[in-house]
C-alpha cells in the first residue's frame, strides 16, 4: 500500500526516469529489428543470369591454409584482380550444352547443364554457382554485402550508446530522487521502517518504472523499426531494398529490449536504494539545506577508478598499437570509461570549477553561492551535459581529426600538379605531354601475406610502371631504403607488415593470385593506414591503369599548363583535375556517412540530456518552495527569484560543458599523440559547432525547466 501511494504522489518525480527507460527501449527495439533484417536478409534473386540453372564464376577468391591452434584450416579473400573464364574451359563447358554470355564480360557464364557435370568438368579452375548463389555473379552483390555491414556496425554502435546513456540517466535521477527524499526516508526509519524496507520500496518503484515503461518502449520500437530502414537507406548507409518489418513481440529484438529495460531500472536504482537504506532516523531532524558530505566513499573509489582505468588503457594503447586509435570502434567506445569516470566524480569536480566563476551582481554573488551550497543538485544538472559535450567532442572531433590527418597526409605525399583519373586508361609518356618533367601511370590493386601463419592479409597497393616517375610526382613518406630501387622482383611495404626490412625477402600472394617471392626495397612510415604497398605492374598484369600523375616543368604558365591537361585528356581518355580538386574530391576531411551516423548518435545522447535536465530541475523545484519564499520575504521580485534559479541552471550547466571540455582534451590529445607516433599530421581538429549547438541546447532546457519549475511552485 505504502508502494502505490507513493507512486501516486512522486510520480512525476519519477517521469524523467521513465521517459528515458522507455525511449532507451524503444531504440534498442528499433536497432534490434533493423540488425535482425539485415543479418537475415531475404536472399536476392538473381538477375544477370536468372534464365540459367547453374553459373560459372571465374575464380575470385584466394584461397591459403593457415595455422590455428594444433591443427591447420583455409581461409579466403577476395582476389583484387578475378580470373575471367578462359577460352578452354568455354570450350568445355560448350560441350554440356548451351552457354550464355553477358555481352563481352567474361567473369561469369550461364550453363544449362546439370550441376554434377559442371562441376566435373570445372575442378578447381572456377566457382559453381547454383539456386540463389547464381546472384552472386549479379554487379553489385559485393557492395550490398559491404553495406549491410556498415547498417550492422552502426546499429550497434548506436544501441551501445543508447544503452550506456539510458543507464546513466535513470542511475542519475534514482540518486537524485533519494537526495531529495532524505526527510521521507528518515521519517518512515523513525516510524520503524528497517533499511531493507526502505530499499524495497525504492527498487519497487523502479521495478514499476521499468514494466510500464518497457512496455511502451516495445510499441515505440515497433512503430519505429520500418522508419529507421528508411532513414538508413535515404542517408546511404542501408542498399536501397533494405526494410524493416514491425516483428512478433515474442521475438528476440523485443525480448532483448524489454528485459534490457527492467534490468536498466532495476540497476540504476540499487545503488541508490542501498543509499537510501543508510538514511538513519534522526535524518528528518537533521536534514539541511547546504550538501555536505555529498559522495560516499564507495563511489569515489569506483569513480577513481574508472578514471585510472581510461587513462591507463589509452596510454597501454598508444604505447602498443598508436593505430588502433585512428579506428572507429576504439574512439567511438574507449572515451566513454572517461566520460562515465568524470560523471561518478561529477559532485566532486563540480564545487571547484562552479567556485571559479566571478558573476556580477547580488545575483550573481546568490547564483554562484546557492550552485555550490546545493551541489547534488548542481551536480545532477551538470552531469548528462558533461556526457553530451564529452561525446560530441570526443567522437566527432576525433572523426574529424582522423579525417584531417588522412588530408593532409594525401596532400603531403602530392608532388604532382596535374592528376588524371578514370576506368582502364591509356597510358602516356613524357613525350606525350608538353611540358610535363614526369609522368607517372599506375593501377590500384592488392598483396596478400601470411603473417605469423596463422592471419591472411591483404594490403591495398598501386601498380607503378616507372619508380622513378613515382618518386618525382609524389614525395612518400620513406623511413629504409630507397624507392626508386623498387623492380619487378621486389616490393616497398609500411612498417605494419611483420617483415619490415630493407633487404628481406617477403613471400606474398599478388592481386590475381600469383605466388611471388619479393625483396624489400623501401619500407615506408604507417602514418594513417593510406600508406599501402607498392609493386611494378609486371606484378599486376591484369590490374587496368586508373591514375596518371603529372609533374610539370619549374616555371609552367597557366597557359602550358592547360596544353597539357588538353593533351592528356586526349591521350589517356580520363578525367583530368589539377591536384588540388582531386585531393579535394577523394580525400574529405570526414566522410558524409560517418558524419551523418556521428550526428545520429549524438542526437539520442542530447535527448536524454534533455530529459535528465527537464526531470532534474522540475523535481528539485518542487522541495525549494521554502527557499524561494525566504528570498521573496527578503526583498528579492518573483524577476528576480526567476532570474535567480535560471542562473543557477546555466551555472550548471556551464560547468558541465567545461567537465566535458576537459574530457574531450584527454581523448583526443590522446589521439593526436597517436598520430604523431605513426608519422601521421599530429593536429586536433574540435567539433565547436557541434560542442556549442549542444551545449546552447543544454542551456536553453535547463533555463526553460527552472522557471516553468518555479511558476509550477
Amino acid at each position: 500500500m505504502i508502494l502505490l501511494a507513493s507512486l501516486r504522489t512522486r510520480w512525476t518525480s519519477l517521469v524523467g526516469a521513465f521517459v528515458a527507460v522507455a525511449l532507451g527501449v524503444g531504440l534498442t527495439a528499433a536497432m534490434g529489428l533493423g540488425l535482425d533484417a539485415s543479418l537475415s536478409a531475404p536472399d536476392r534473386a538473381p538477375v544477370r543470369f536468372a534464365g540459367s540453372p547453374v553459373v560459372v564464376l571465374g575464380q575470385d577468391r584466394l584461397t591459403v591454409p593457415v595455422e590455428r591452434g594444433p591443427s591447420s584450416t583455409y581461409v579466403s579473400k577476395p582476389l583484387a584482380h578475378p580470373h575471367p573464364v578462359d577460352i578452354e574451359l568455354l570450350r568445355d563447358l560448350r560441350r554440356l550444352g548451351p552457354v550464355r554470355l553477358d555481352g563481352d564480360a567474361r567473369d561469369a557464364v550461364g550453363v544449362d547443364a546439370p550441376a554434377r557435370d559442371v562441376r566435373e568438368v570445372v575442378g578447381d579452375r572456377a566457382r559453381v554457382l547454383t539456386g540463389d548463389e547464381r546472384r552472386l555473379a549479379d554487379p553489385g552483390a559485393g557492395d550490398d554485402a559491404e553495406a549491410l555491414v556498415a547498417v550492422n556496425s552502426f546499429l550497434g554502435t548506436a544501441g551501445g550508446v543508447a544503452a550506456f546513456v539510458s543507464v546513466f540517466v535513470t542511475a542519475s535521477t534514482f540518486a537524485f530522487v533519494v537526495a531529495l527524499r532524505r526527510r521521507e526516508f528518515g521519517l518512515l526509519r523513525m516510524a520503524g521502517a528497517t533499511p531493507g524496507q526502505v530499499r524495497g520500496q525504492l527498487l519497487g518503484e523502479a521495478l514499476a518504472v521499468g514494466l510500464t515503461a518497457s512496455a511502451a518502449g516495445c510499441a515505440l520500437g515497433a512503430w519505429g523499426g520500418p522508419r529507421l530502414a528508411e532513414a538508413l537507406v535515404a542517408a546511404d548507409v542501408a542498399p536501397p531494398w533494405f526494410t524493416v518489418a514491425a516483428g512478433d513481440w515474442l521475438s528476440w529484438p523485443f525480448q532483448l529490449a524489454f528485459w534490457t529495460g527492467m534490468s536498466v531500472s532495476f540497476a540504476g536504482a540499487w545503488a541508490a536504494s542501498r543509499r537510501a537504506g543508510r538514511i538513519g532516523p534522526v535524518a528528518a531532524l537533521r536534514d539541511a539545506s547546504v550538501d555536505g558530505d555529498v559522495m560516499p566513499w564507495s563511489r569515489r573509489l569506483v569513480g577513481a577508478a574508472l578514471l585510472a582505468c581510461g587513462i591507463g588503457l589509452l596510454l597501454w594503447t598508444l604505447g602498443t598499437d598508436p593505430s588502433a586509435l585512428m579506428k572507429r570502434k576504439t574512439y567511438t567506445t574507449q572515451p566513454m570509461i572517461l566520460i562515465t569516470a568524470a560523471a561518478a566524480l561529477a559532485p566532486v569536480l563540480v564545487r571547484p570549477v562552479v567556485r571559479a566563476f566571478r558573476l556580477p551582481g547580488a545575483i550573481g554573488l546568490l547564483v554562484r553561492e546557492n550552485a555550490t551550497a546545493s551541489v547534488r543538485r548542481t551536480a545532477a544538472v551538470a552531469a548528462p551535459v558533461l556526457v553530451t559535450v564529452a561525446l560530441a567532442g570526443s567522437l566527432l572531433g576525433s572523426a574529424q581529426t582522423v579525417g584531417e590527418a588522412k588530408a593532409t597526409e594525401a596532400r603531403d605525399r602530392t608532388q604532382a600538379q596535374l592528376v588524371v583519373t578514370g576506368e582502364d586508361l591509356k597510358d602516356v609518356r613524357v613525350r606525350d605531354v608538353p611540358g610535363a618533367a614526369a609522368v607517372s601511370a599506375s593501377a590500384a590493386t592488392a598483396v596478400y601475406v601470411r603473417e605469423e601463419g596463422s592471419a591472411l592479409v591483404r594490403s591495398e597497393a598501386r601498380a607503378v610502371r616507372d619508380p622513378a616517375a613515382l618518386t618525382a610526382t609524389s614525395r612518400l613518406p620513406v623511413v629504409a631504403g630507397d624507392v626508386r630501387d623498387l623492380d619487378d622482383r621486389s616490393i616497398v611495404v609500411n612498417e605494419e607488415w611483420e617483415k619490415h626490412r630493407v633487404g628481406e625477402h617477403v613471400d606474398v600472394w599478388l592481386g590475381d593470385g600469383r605466388r611471388a617471392r619479393l625483396r624489400i626495397a623501401a619500407v615506408l612510415a604507417l602514418g594513417t593506414g593510406d600508406n599501402g604497398a607498392y609493386v611494378t605492374t609486371a606484378n599486376a598484369p591484369a590490374a587496368p591503369l586508373d591514375r596518371i600523375d603529372v609533374t610539370l616543368e619549374p616555371g609552367s604558365a597557366e597557359a602550358e599548363a592547360e596544353a597539357a591537361s588538353a593533351a592528356l585528356a586526349a591521350r589517356s581518355g580520363g578525367e583530368v583535375r589539377p591536384a588540388e580538386q582531386w585531393l579535394a574530391a577523394t580525400h574529405p576531411r570526414t566522410k558524409a556517412q560517418t558524419r551523418l551516423g556521428l550526428l545520429m548518435l549524438l542526437a539520442i545522447s542530447l535527448v536524454y540530456t534533455g530529459i535528465s535536465l527537464a526531470s532534474t530541475l522540475l523535481m528539485a523545484a518542487s522541495v525549494r518552495g521554502a527557499e524561494l519564499r525566504s528570498l521573496r520575504l527578503a526583498g528579492a521580485t518573483r524577476g528576480q527569484v526567476r532570474l535567480v534559479v535560471a542562473g543557477e541552471a546555466l551555472v550548471a550547466v556551464a560547468a558541465g560543458a567545461l567537465l566535458g571540455l576537459a574530457v574531450t582534451a584527454v581523448n583526443l590529445g590522446g589521439l593526436s599523440a597517436g598520430l604523431a607516433r605513426l608519422s601521421a599530421p599530429a593536429g586536433v581538429s574540435v567539433p565547436w559547432d557541434a560542442l556549442g549547438a549542444g551545449a546552447g541546447v543544454c542551456a536553453v532546457v535547463a533555463a526553460g525547466a527552472a522557471v516553468v519549475g518555479v511558476r509550477r511552485g
